[in-house]
């Protein structure tokens, strides 16, 4: 919500917020790893893009997810997968992962009642708009960001969070980020946006993060505690 109450601009993260990641265990398993090491992978894509960002290096999310899967590959040990093959089967799956069921019900219902809506990732804005679009809700956002346009750095930076500020042109009070991932939340309550954490998970808020301002166990759960009703 903006400051004064009326509807602002809602920044959605992607990966996770949005959509299932747990279809990519399958393909993990297609390239001789185990399936439940998808959250490694992915943890460990996080750590060293943001590690890289805050050493002023910059690469993108592929290429970062590119270089962890390779290391999980080499522990397995010799033979195998072609590495190169390997990481492009997992990536190319990335614009095919569906979104958490109660994100079309609820982005459609905070778009009707006046929000805007936006997505900045990690990741990339095409695979963002790929995986909206197959959704059934590409109409619902008037944007797709992601940390390219904010010269490379990854969130949580500081200069990720100005950049949809900017390309949106509001003030970070009449923004709100919504992410399941506590180091987003902290970040753009840094950054001086209001806050909305999604709990998908029993997991716990970190005691060191910055406490996010909302709560919703998903996009349905919170529109409907900022009141906004499903569509007729």
């Amino acid at each position: 919500m903006a400051a004064d109450g009326r509807p602002g601009v809602l920044v959605f993260d992607v990966n996770e917020t949005l959509t299932d990641m747990t279809p990519l265990a399958a393909r993990l398993e297609d390239i001789g790893l185990p399936g439940h090491l998808l959250p490694v992978w992915f943890a460990g894509v996080l750590r060293d893009g943001i590690a890289l960002s805050l050493a002023g290096g910059r690469a993108t999310f592929a290429e970062v997810g590119g270089d962890v899967l390779r290391t999980l590959l080499a522990r397995r040990g010799p033979g195998g997968a072609d590495p190169a093959a390997a990481v492009d089967h997992v990536l190319t799956g990335l614009p095919e992962l569906p979104v958490h069921p109660d994100v079309p019900e609820g982005v459609r219902a905070l778009h009707a009642a006046g929000h805007r809506l936006i997505t900045l990732t990690n990741g990339s804005a095409d695979t963002t708009r790929a995986v909206v679009d197959r959704a059934g809700c590409a109409d619902c956002f008037e944007a797709h960001l992601d940390v390219q346009g904010a010269d490379g750095q990854w969130k949580p930076a500081p200069a990720a969070y100005a950049y949809a500020l900017r390309a949106v042109d509001v003030p970070p009070g009449a923004a709100t980020m919504v992410a399941v991932h506590p180091w987003d939340i902290d970040g753009a309550a840094r950054a001086g946006l209001s806050t909305v954490w999604l709990r998908r998970t029993p997991v716990p808020y970190p005691s060191t993060a910055r406490s996010a301002d909302r709560e919703a166990t998903g996009v349905a759960d919170m529109a409907r505690l900022l009141g906004a009703a499903p569509p007729g």
